[in-house]
């Protein structure tokens, strides 16, 4: 994973690129993480045939943080970063992948990203306007946690817990170091932004989305309702059914990686 940066606006977008020269697969991040998850992507064999990219988002990672957080720090504002990313990086024609937070910008991003060839996400089920969080998303303690700015240890420890199914012990510091890493105005803006229904209606988005998109799910997700995504009218739903990953939570693609790398190839296969 090379380590290189791009200049957006007033920030500098830190980013992950991988050997590759094949097509261009661009990875988005969830809250209060970095590029830094989708490590076991990089390091297998889809590094080497694909041009992998992952950046961190503002206020994340190794990004600068924002001076405008109730500008940057939204999920237009995020969309925009993603999109003027996609144009410097000349990679306008990728298959982008959203994990959790970084789905639902995807979504927000997808009618600015017109020569997107694909989208997958994960961990992100499409919101309508007013949000029926209930009926989204499963009640967990933690999930306030992610639109917390100071987090305490227990609530850090509390939170990475519920990303995974199975002892995950030796990226569990990195998750924690991520949280601990992210600006806090970032967890309370987005926070804020979401309560104030400062985004695209998604269900009306994947309802009427022509560019194919997949949605994958682990089966034991701490957070995501999985009746709810499959009751969506998505016509151009890959292979016309949600991709459940087994013995995973909300983070699939780490610990189920063969499994969710398999379902990633295939999806960039049926699509270029």
């Amino acid at each position: 994973m090379q380590l290189k940066c791009k200049q957006i606006g007033p920030q500098k977008i830190s980013y992950y690129e991988s050997d590759g020269k094949g097509s261009p697969i661009v990875f988005v991040h969830g809250n209060s993480s970095s590029a830094l998850t989708f490590s076991r992507q990089f390091n297998s064999p889809l590094g080497e045939r694909y041009r992998l990219i992952a950046l961190d988002l503002p206020g994340h990672g190794k990004s600068d943080h924002s001076s405008s957080p109730d500008e940057t720090y939204t999920l237009p504002g995020y969309a925009n970063i993603i999109t003027e990313f996609a144009r410097k990086t000349s990679v306008e024609d990728a298959i982008f992948i959203g994990w959790s937070l970084g789905g639902h910008i995807l979504m927000e991003a997808a009618a600015l990203l017109q020569k997107a060839k694909g989208f997958i996400i994960f961990g992100a089920p499409p919101a309508a306007i007013p949000l029926a969080i209930t009926d989204a998303f499963l009640p967990n303690p933690s999930l306030p946690g992610l639109f917390k700015g100071n987090l305490n240890e227990n609530e850090i420890e509390a939170l990475v817990s519920c990303y995974f199914n199975m002892n995950q012990t030796s990226i569990i510091e990195l998750f924690k170091e991520d949280i601990k890493n992210t600006d806090k105005l970032a967890r309370e803006a987005i926070g804020r932004s979401i309560g104030e229904c400062n985004y695209r209606d998604e269900v009306n988005i994947v309802n009427n989305i022509k560019t194919p998109l997949a949605i994958i799910h682990g089966k034991d997700d701490q957070f995501v309702n999985l009746d709810y995504l499959k009751n969506l009218d998505i016509p151009s739903l890959w292979r016309n059914e949600i991709q459940t990953i087994h013995d995973s939570g909300h983070a699939p693609h780490i610990e189920q990686a063969e499994n969710f790398n398999i379902l990633l190839e295939e999806f960039i296969q049926d699509t270029f």
